[in-house]
């Protein structure tokens, strides 16, 4: 068996999966750790919080692993309550805000620099969505209304 990038986060509570990236990301990686984890945890605990942090080192994903992420996430679509992913990564937190409004439940991106914070957030009490589904409040898909100009 040969050595994850993903690193198995400890101190979270049992309804949280917490990974961290590093390296280049694998479809070995999806099939040896996380998706195995991510099932084994929604057996146990139904729906599932996902703490997911993009290290500095990280240096990407095969195209393989991209393929792995997108059937994972669309065979498990419901069975998570919340995503919170930190990363520095700007096309990363572009992508995670651009399918956001797909993903039936809150999805927030932090930067590395509010890990803290992302914490918090994703161990609050509670397995259902407090609001609507999609991007995190904090995150406003702009509308028409918001281009239009107002009439001097």
């Amino acid at each position: 068996m040969t050595k994850s990038n993903f690193t198995i986060l400890d101190g979270f509570p049992a309804d949280v999966v917490a990974i961290e990236a590093h390296g280049e990301i694998t479809r070995a990686d999806y099939e040896q750790t996380l998706i195995p984890l991510i099932e084994a945890r929604i057996k146990a605990e139904g729906k599932i919080k996902l703490f997911y942090l993009i290290a500095r080192d990280f240096a990407g994903y095969t195209v393989s692993a991209m393929w792995d992420d997108t059937r994972l996430g669309l065979s498990h679509l419901r069975d998570f309550a919340r995503v919170a992913l930190v990363t520095d990564v700007g096309w990363i937190r572009n992508g995670a805000r651009m399918f956001a409004p797909l993903i039936p439940a809150p999805v927030h991106v932090f930067a590395l620099s509010e890990r803290h914070q992302a914490e918090e957030w994703v161990k609050a009490p509670g397995n259902e969505p407090p609001h609507e589904p999609g991007v995190d409040v904090t995150h406003k898909l702009q509308t028409m209304e918001d281009f239009q100009s107002e009439e001097p």
